[in-house]
Order: structure tokens, then sequence, then C-alpha cells
């Protein structure tokens, strides 16, 4: 197992203890030097919070670790492709790298609906690996879509 596979599984933990709280299965870790920095998963409901999703909170608490609102030479990494409002945090929080599981072909702002590091206009560039234990990531978000269905 790679690096990336083992920061990646530790993100898919995460994802679990979303699931366990009834949030929609999400799990996310900075590493610096290669140790990880901060944690975080989907917690937009039990928060009251819609912009508490897993890339939110790992990045608050690795800038309150680092006391620094910018997180160069950072990767993150979370099981699903991040979103529009992720993305834009991930750009102004000059996260080095990011390496996502799932695609997201409804709200992905990577390279399913949007490419935003893909744009030229912004001042900071991401370098991106996509497809890090897809089948497990979206795997279980099927399952706890499904279940909600019932």
């Amino acid at each position: 197992m790679n690096t990336d596979e083992q920061f990646m599984q530790h993100a898919i933990e995460l994802a679990k203890r979303a699931e366990a709280e009834g949030e929609v299965p999400v799990g996310a870790v900075i590493v610096k030097d290669n140790e990880i920095i901060a944690e975080g998963w989907n917690r937009p409901i039990i928060n009251h919070d819609p912009t508490a999703h897993a890339e939110i909170q790992a990045i608050r608490f690795a800038a309150k670790t680092l006391d620094n609102y910018r997180l160069p030479d950072t990767t993150l990494y979370v099981t699903l492709e991040p979103c529009v409002m992720c993305m834009g945090a991930i750009v102004h929080a000059r996260i080095k790298r990011l390496v996502y599981g799932a695609s997201d072909p409804r709200a992905g702002a990577v390279k399913s609906v949007y490419t935003i590091p893909d744009d030229r206009k912004l001042n900071h560039h991401i370098d991106v690996v996509g497809g890090v234990f897809p089948d497990e990531c979206g795997q279980l978000l099927r399952n706890f879509f499904q279940q909600r269905r019932g």
C-alpha cells in the first residue's frame, strides 16, 4: 500500500464515523511532512451548519494546528470529489495537493461538473490525484443513500 492509499484508508474510517452519526459518509485528512495534522468528517446536520463538510472541518482544524490560515505544502485526502464551496476553501488555504476517492457526478468541482483546479485565472494551482479507492469510497455513499431511501 502506498502513502496515498494509507492516508485515504484513514479518510475512509472518518467517513464511517460520519455515517455512524447519521451524516453523509465523507471523511478528510490533511497531511504535512507525511504526518496527519488534521482530520474531519461531514457534520452539517449535527452542527446545523451547511458549511460543515469534511474538507472544511479538516481545513479549520489544520489552520488552528499550524496557527496559519494558509496551509502550504499540505495534502488533503478526501473520500469524495470536493464541491464548489470546498474547492474554494482549498484554493484559499493554498493546499498544495488534493487526493480524492470517488467522483461526484452531481456536484464535483474537480473534474465531474466543474474543473476549478484547471482554471488558470486563479492565483493558486493544486496538484490533483483522483480515484484512490474509488469503489470503496463510492460504495459507502451508495449504501448510505440506499438505506435512507429504505
